[in-house]
This record gives C-alpha cells, structure tokens and sequence, in this order.
C-alpha cells in the first residue's frame, strides 16, 4: 500500500480552484506538485498561494515532468478525453472533469488505453458523493427499497450566461449548443442513478438501450437577442442545434426504466439535483432545491396515518446518520463544509484512496464509458427520430464483442 501523498498535477487551472480548500484538508494525501493552464494570470494567481508548485502553459511539457504522478483534469469538455488518454500514456493517474468523452471512439480509446497502462482512471462525479445520494445507495443496498423498478435524474440549470464572453463570441459550452443535439451533459443525472442499479459491477445491472428526444432550441435565442441585439448570429432561427430540453428513456437489462433530463439553457431557478427512486418495498423523491428537504418512504420503516392504511411521506434526514453510508461515517464531519452536498470534496478522498489501496475507484473507466456515452447515443438517437440505440459493452475484450 502506497503511505505517501499523491503528488498531483491540475491542468485548467481555473475550474481547478475548488480543489484549493481540499487540499488543505487533504494535505497528507494530495501534495500539489503543478499547474497547467494557458492564463498566465490563473498561473500566477496559484503561485501566489502555493510557492513551491510548477507552473505550465503546456500540457505535453507538463506530462513530461516525472514528479507528477496523477492529473486532475478540470480542462474545458472537448480535451477531456484526449488529455486523459494523453496522460495515462505518460504514466499519470487521472481523474478527470464531466463527461469523460463526447464520442464513441473517444470511449473506447479511453477504456483501452486504461486496460493496457494499468493505470487508475476515475470521473470526478461529484453528484454521486453527496450526502443524500450516498445514503439512498446505502438503503437500497441494504434492501430497504426492494426491488427497483424505476428511476428518474434531472439536472436544470440555466447556465446561459456561461455560454458567451463579454463580446458576444461563444464559449466551448455555446460551441456545444451550437453544434450538437442530443443530451450533451448526462453524467450528473444518471451517475447516481447508475450507481444505485450498481452498473459495471458483477452483481449489479447493465444498462441496455436508450431512446432519445429534444424540444426546440428556443432560450439561447432569446438569450443572445436581449444580451447582445437581434444582428447577432445566436438570435436567428437555426443557429442553435441543441434543443433546451433533452429527454432520454433508459431500460436496464433487468428491466427498470429510468427517465432522463438535461436542460441548461431554459430561463428558470435551478434544480440540478432532481432524482426519483420506485421500489417494490419504497421510494425516494429529491427536494426541488436547497431549502427543500428530500422525502423518503419505507414500507417497513415509515409510520402510517390514523387509518392504518394510507403511506406517509417522511424526510431522509430522519434516517441519518443511522443510514448514513460509511464514507460519510468517515469523512462527512469534513465533506459537509463542501459544495455539491459534499461530492466536492469526497471526490478527491475517493481517488487517492483507490491509488494509495491499489484498487478500482468508486467511478471507474467502466463507468465513465458507459455513462459519458449516453450523449453519442443521443445524438444519433434524435437525429433518427427516437431511434433505440444499444449501450456497448466497454468490457468485452474488444470493440464489437458482445
């Protein structure tokens, strides 16, 4: 077992920042060792804080510096597959920012190149270490919900000002708007949904097909006509590919259905956590924001009204910490302090202890394949009218085995 602390490396600096507070705590685990990132002022502003730490303004330089044993890849969406596989070849450990990969061949190549360095290889999906996703996963295992039959994961965020700079030109999310139409953020609605069917593990089930649809492109529209006036390329019709709303049927293997939705350009408060749970035995329903408890009920565990028959509604919080999964057991007097219902922080504790025990992390290659491929999958779904696409099997010994 490795005893010393994992000597990391950030590249994308900026979105890398939530790190800073982690390492902190983490400070016997994760030594920062480096900073890529193509801002000088990102650069400087990390030196300023930590003296000691190398500074990169390119990738393939800093993969070349041997102190560096793993890479957090917190770069814009388009380079997550190609740094992560860059990376793993220069013989890092990753964990790499949402979703792994935009393309199939990208998924592939990425399990591949994984399999063949040996290296560890997780997605840093920090919704599936918050607090209450983490105690669902406890009771479900546990068997407190029966079997599951159906499922359902949203994340609504109008994000629409992160889709454009001050000038009107697109960033890489408006470029993704603009270029594609399927479901093109899917991790943070299936990842915990995945996690609790137990996909990609012996035991667990598969995810098997999918089926995917998309609303209209309106709100960007809209959007860049008030920001940035009618002239602007954005506020004509048939600019924007990407639909405002993205919808997406799953069917697992043992037959639970599980519905899908990503909208982050629609005008609206957030709900970025939306997650439903049926079981034979209870069933999970999230809050619709902060300030809104989630509610489960258990037919063995929850009271009944005064006529001994009609259920009742009760908040998770009555089941913690009873129910409280052993990772938070451990860490949640620290995680607590983090964004994301802790998932910020559990993330990084979840990937230096899975290099430090030499074993598979809690979201591995296999996972991020699988889950990442759902916006391929949709696009080629909704370009052919709802068609039913087949999930691969990332583990087959080769591309194309069944």
């Amino acid at each position: 077992m490795i005893t010393s602390p994992l000597r990391l490396a950030i590249v994308g600096g900026n979105r890398g920042g939530r790190l800073e507070r982690a390492l902190q705590v983490l400070a016997s685990e994760i030594q920062l060792t480096a900073i890529c990132d193509v801002n000088e002022d990102v650069l400087s502003a990390w030196k300023l804080q930590y003296p000691g730490v190398a500074t990169y303004r390119d990738y393939q330089h800093m993969l070349q510096d041997e102190r560096i044993e793993a890479i957090y890849i917190a770069s814009p969406m388009p380079f997550h597959a190609r740094q992560s596989v860059e990376a793993l070849l220069a013989g890092k450990h990753v964990l790499s920012e949402v979703p792994a990969i935009q393309t199939l061949d990208e998924a592939w190549e990425l399990v591949e190149t994984a399999q063949r360095t040996g290296l560890c290889y997780m997605m840093a999906e920090n919704y599936c270490f918050s607090r209450s996703v983490l105690t669902v996963g406890h009771l479900i295992n546990l068997g407190c919900l029966g079997e599951i039959t159906y499922m359902e994961g949203g994340y609504l965020h109008d994000c629409r000002h992160l889709t454009a700079q001050a000038d009107g030109s697109l960033t890489w999310r408006g470029q993704l708007n603009r270029d594609f139409n399927g479901m093109n953020y899917p991790t943070h609605s299936l990842g915990p949904l995945a996690h609790w069917l137990g996909t990609n593990k012996p035991d667990g089930d598969q995810l098997k097909c999918l089926t995917a649809f998309n609303s209209p492109s309106r709100s960007l529209r809209n959007y860049f006509h008030e920001q940035f006036g009618s002239q602007h390329p954005a506020a004509q019709q048939g600019y924007w590919q990407q639909g405002d709303s993205s919808v997406v049927i799953v069917q697992s293997e043992r037959g639970v259905l599980i519905t899908l939705r990503v909208d982050w350009t629609s005008a609206r408060p957030p709900n970025p956590t939306h997650y439903i749970v049926q079981g034979t035995a209870g069933a999970y329903a999230s809050g619709r924001h902060e300030r809104e408890e989630d509610w489960i009920w258990l037919a063995n565990l929850s009271p009944k009204e005064h006529d001994d028959r009609t259920d009742q509604w009760e908040p998770l919080s009555r089941y913690q910490p009873q129910f409280d999964h052993p990772l938070w057991q451990e860490w949640g007097h620290e995680a607590a302090n983090f964004r994301h219902g802790g998932g910020d922080f559990l993330v990084f504790v979840e990937f230096a202890a899975a290099i430090r025990e030499q074993r598979a992390p809690k979201v591995d290659v296999y996972d991020a394949a699988t889950w990442s491929s759902v916006f391929a999958l949709s696009m080629e779904s909704v370009a052919a009218g709802g068609k039913t696409m087949f999930f691969p099997n990332f583990k087959a010994k080769k591309r194309g085995d069944a």
